[in-house]
């Protein structure tokens, strides 16, 4: 900061000067730059930019700027369909790795499909439905080229459970295919809405350590369900805890077991648990794990029919509607008890899958270095949703299983979605009457081996590595599911996440901090130990924007610092602290809570006799601080660039090292 060539004497001694002299900028000391006051935004445009920097950061509009009316209305159409954008430069090339692709994808999910709809408590073409419509819907008007769009198994499961606590799927088969619909509307309805308001970031209050507990207990709790066609059990209880579930396997035990429905699917489940090791063992063979479902289901089916093993106790999935989709917007529940209903379980099905589809979409995305449109992607999954709800569809989203299978078999567009859609018409109109033989134990097989994947222990291991509340989080979420049930997990998942930020919010980091030798760098002492307070002033730095929520706990915590201070160096010859210099680098913001409580920590300074310094407040906390006149209470000239140029203006007698 002086102005001293490196062969001139290494320090210098500066007299001592007061700091409410008007003499402090003088020959004696170097130049001290004055903190800069911003020019004042009027109230609209301060507006304006507060609403684009909240909801516009990524300035949707830039591409309409200087263009047509004709160009513009294009453009339009093309945000809305971008596959009329990225279709003009498709070529045959593209096309053949989008069939190769397509065709893996719906051997994959032609099974899976089944499997889920049991899952979610509904007959198995629904599965198939759900299938064939919202994946063509998404092709036009999603911007992922890698996801798979169609039903999981955590929504599967979520969406059976929150609908099967208000109707039974057996006494009232109508009513709770037509919650179901009205779900999946509404589910819908929420995402597109989501969307169009650009509200995305709420998605993100549920963070990757809640996101891991809950996949993985969902991923246990769905094992445990398919214990019953796995064991071929034919009385099941309803409830999806672990202590409820083992009982119900426990007590079927000598009577209720099939030996020959476990044979099946024991025998199909290590082939299925092999093909996805060949898979990941050699990434050129992924698709013997992709094949390995549709596989099992015919060489299962083939011989359930010969050996007519359904006769001996075996269970089948029997009848299977033929046709595709019927129209179900009249089954809808737009008014009565069931309305209600409908929209709760809808909004909550709805988010769980988009945040799994945008987590899908983002990874990919980032795999092929490409970018996607949050809130394009969820007016085109609600969309899908809205639609399918009206064709005979149940909640849709993207598939992490088969989207990593539409990767590795080389897609480049949403074509592959196309290509699957209508493979699984073709299997609805001319396929479905063959599957009458499938055992349920293959589906149970084919569900056990798609959710384990859902299980990442690395991911906890590394979140107990990072950050320990994480893991509690996680945990908290994976107890959550598989000790109550779905919904509980959830809840204990976002309860979790929102606890979290609170405690970041009204608990803030503050540090104490000093000079590293040889430099004008401050830093936290605990980090670099070698740093070295300055005598008789302490240096203190608030890693947070002061709000209402923390302004207490920030004004208490460093009084506290600087009774810790005093209290440390009591027994030394210590000579008091003079000067409390506040680092608010960090400080990204302070509301009028935040001020009062910097004038209530300057007030027990003064009785204190210490003086007060600030250190580069940012431009919306000096605007503040001037506006509210805190800066003419403590004086202009205690309000600094740096910490450096704090303590050099400060410390009446120092030595400063070039």
């Amino acid at each position: 900061m002086g102005h001293m060539n490196d062969e001139e004497v290494d320090t210098k001694e500066i007299d001592a000067v007061s700091v409410s002299s008007s003499k402090r900028h003088g020959d004696n000391l170097p130049y001290v730059h004055k903190v800069g006051l911003p020019s004042q935004q009027n109230l609209v445009k301060e507006f304006k930019t507060t609403v684009k920097e909240t909801f516009f950061a990524d300035d949707p509009l830039r591409h309409f700027k200087d263009k047509s009316k004709s160009r513009k209305f294009m453009l339009g159409i093309q945000a809305v369909f971008p596959i009329l954008d990225w279709g003009r430069d498709y070529t045959l090339a593209k096309f053949k790795g989008d069939l190769i692709a397509g065709i893996t994808i719906a051997s994959l999910c032609i099974p899976q499909d089944i499997g889920y709809a049991k899952l979610a408590n509904l007959p198995p073409q629904y599965g198939l439905y759900s299938s064939f419509v919202p994946p063509l819907i998404y092709a036009f008007m999603g911007s992922s080229r890698d996801i798979a769009i169609g039903p999981v198994a955590v929504v599967s499961l979520l969406l059976g459970t929150l609908l099967q606590s208000e109707i039974d799927p057996i006494k009232q088969p109508e009513e709770y295919l037509r919650l179901a619909f009205t779900a999946t509307f509404f589910a819908g309805v929420t995402q597109a809405t989501l969307g169009v308001l650009r509200l995305g970031f709420l998605i993100d209050f549920l963070s990757h350590a809640a996101i891991v507990g809950f996949m993985g207990g969902a991923a246990i709790t769905i094992m445990l369900q398919q214990l019953k066609g796995f064991l071929g059990i034919k009385t099941f209880t309803k409830k999806s805890d672990i202590v409820s579930v083992l009982r119900s396997v426990f007590e079927s035990a000598h009577h209720g077991w099939n030996w020959q429905t476990i044979l099946i699917g024991a025998s199909f489940l290590a082939f299925l648990l092999f093909a996805k090791y060949i898979g990941k063992k050699h990434k050129k063979l992924f698709w013997v794990s992709a094949i390995a479902p549709l596989i099992s289901v015919i060489l299962s089916t083939f011989f359930v029919y010969i050996t007519r093993a359904d006769k001996k106790g075996v269970q089948i999935v029997k009848h299977i509607d033929k046709g595709i989709n019927p129209s179900s917007i009249n089954q809808i529940y737009f008014h009565g008890d069931y309305l209600v209903k409908g929209v709760r379980i809808g909004v909550v099905a709805g988010m769980i899958a988009l945040t799994e589809a945008t987590a899908i979409g983002r990874t990919f995305a980032g795999m092929k270095d490409y970018q996607i449109d949050g809130n394009k992607e969820m007016v085109a999954l609600g969309a899908m949703n809205v639609v399918g709800s009206m064709t005979s569809c149940y909640v849709a989203t993207g598939s992490f299983s088969r989207s990593a299978v539409n990767f590795m078999a080389g897609c480049n567009t949403a074509v592959s979605n196309i290509v699957m859609s209508c493979i699984v018409l073709l299997t609805l109109e001319l396929i479905t009457p063959l599957f009458k033989y499938t055992p349920n134990a293959i589906l149970s097989s084919i569900i056990i081996s798609a959710v384990i994947g859902l299980i990442d222990y690395d991911a906890a291991i590394l979140i107990w590595k990072i950050d320990k509340f994480d893991f509690v989080a996680c945990m908290g979420a994976f107890i959550g599911v598989v000790f109550s049930s779905v919904e509980i997990g959830l809840l204990i998942a976002v309860s979790i996440s929102f606890a979290k930020i609170l405690l970041q919010v009204t608990r803030p980091r503050t540090a104490v901090l000093g000079n590293l030798p040889r430099t004008t760098v401050y830093r936290n002492i605990e980090q670099y130990p070698e740093a070295n307070e300055v005598p008789s002033l302490l240096i203190v730095r608030v890693d947070s924007a002061i709000y209402f929520s923390n302004s207490n706990y920030v004004k208490d915590r460093i009084l506290r610092w600087l009774a810790d201070h005093e209290e440390k160096h009591k027994a030394k010859d210590f000579q008091g602290i003079e000067f409390l210099i506040v680092e608010m680098s960090p400080v990204t913001d302070i509301d009028t809570s935040g001020i009062h409580a910097l004038e209530d920590l300057y007030k027990s300074l003064q009785k204190r006799n210490i003086q007060l310094a600030l250190a580069n407040p940012g431009p919306a906390v000096i605007c503040k601080l001037h506006a509210s006149n805190f800066v003419d209470m403590i004086g202009n000239d205690k309000i600094f660039l740096t910490v450096a140029d704090a303590v050099q203006t400060c410390k009446p007698k120092m030595h400063i090292e070039v």
